[in-house]
């Protein structure tokens, strides 16, 4: 199967192109708040490759939230679109699991009996999911302000791996001996092949005309600090 991977929820901008559980295309943009100008080019260079390797796309993979409002509206837009004028399936995976996948590895080495992506949702509020090592769920995505008291049930018994941007802003409330925090996981279209192929070989497909994506809470606009009225 051929399938081409979106991810837009946070900050970072990603696309890659996979075949048969194989990357053979990637894309990456950091520099934050680009996604709009740096997708359709993704884009654009993926297809050229995909007609010069006369490869069939089947289908598209959207990385779903929760995260950036305004980044999974952009995703979202661009998938469809390719969906529409290829005919391939739309897949949707759960963005903190996807988190999840890739820091497994690292937790397990330090010892970490629970995992805890987090995604920034402004000032010390999060998205986050507790899932096991074995990336099943143990408590479902929320949206939550971390204090002092946060994770206290979990915490004195379990050794908890924290990451993503939203992990960052936590570790000078989260000071138990158990919190571990882990650098340099952010959602990464090219590690979601594994979790888009298993969604494909089970059919887990959704509907191209009215899927939305995750985004747990409302979009809610704010004014520039500079901006005068």
């Amino acid at each position: 199967m051929t399938i081409l991977h979106i991810e837009t929820t946070t900050d970072v901008c990603s696309l890659a192109v996979s075949r048969d559980g194989k990357v053979l295309f990637h894309k990456l943009d950091m520099q934050g708040h680009n996604h709009a100008r740096v997708l359709p080019l993704f884009v654009d260079e993926a297809l050229a490759f995909l007609k010069m390797e006369t490869l069939q796309l089947d289908a598209v993979a959207l990385s779903r939230g929760p995260g950036s409002y305004t980044g999974l509206r952009i995703g979202c837009s661009m998938a469809k679109g390719i969906c529409y004028g290829s005919g391939a399936k739309l897949i949707a995976v759960d963005t903190l699991k996807l988190m999840a996948s890739m820091a497994r590895s690292k937790a397990l080495e330090m010892g970490a009996d629970c995992l805890c992506p987090m995604i920034d949702a402004r000032r010390m509020e999060v998205y986050d999911e507790l899932i096991d090592v074995n990336l099943n769920e143990l408590e479902p995505v929320a949206a939550q302000i971390i204090d002092e008291e946060s994770f206290g049930n979990r915490l004195p018994q379990q050794k908890m791996a924290f990451f993503g941007n939203g992990s960052d802003k936590c570790k000078e409330v989260l000071t138990h001996e158990n919190a571990l925090f882990l650098t340099g996981i952010y959602p990464d279209a090219a590690y979601m092949v594994s979790l888009s192929e298993e969604a494909f070989a089970k059919n887990e497909f959704v509907d191209v005309a009215y899927y939305e994506p995750f985004y747990l809470k409302e979009f809610q606009a704010t004014t520039p600090k500079n901006k005068v009225i």
